[in-house]
């Protein structure tokens, strides 16, 4: 998996930010009882909420690279239909079979 140029261009230009960026990541992940697999989905569905296309995109790499079915995603963008309306949740599964057509 390759990581976006965006990001990679962050942590040539601010190395330090990104290390604390990837530390304060780690910490939160650890801070509570939510296993690896509950996280993604947690973190893949804020990233459907508020829309952000790098977000889910990043979430799908990291989740189809831990073995989660793309099925699996799309089920977790579809949940925050009610809460965010028809579009964009469209948005986003759009957005995660475009990962999973990199991947496949």
């Amino acid at each position: 998996m390759s990581l976006p140029k965006p990001y990679t261009d962050f942590r040539e230009n601010f190395p330090s930010l990104a290390q604390a960026f990837e530390e304060l990541g780690m910490l939160c992940k650890k801070s509570g009882p939510l296993d690896t697999r509950s996280a993604r989905l947690v973190k893949l569905g804020m990233a459907v909420a508020t829309g952000s296309r790098g977000g889910i995109k990043s979430q799908a790499r990291k989740a189809l690279g831990e073995g989660f079915a793309v099925d699996e995603l799309r089920h977790a963008a579809v949940l925050a239909m009610p809460s965010i309306g028809f579009a964009p949740v469209i948005a986003a599964i759009g957005w995660i079979n475009e990962v999973a057509g990199e991947t496949a």
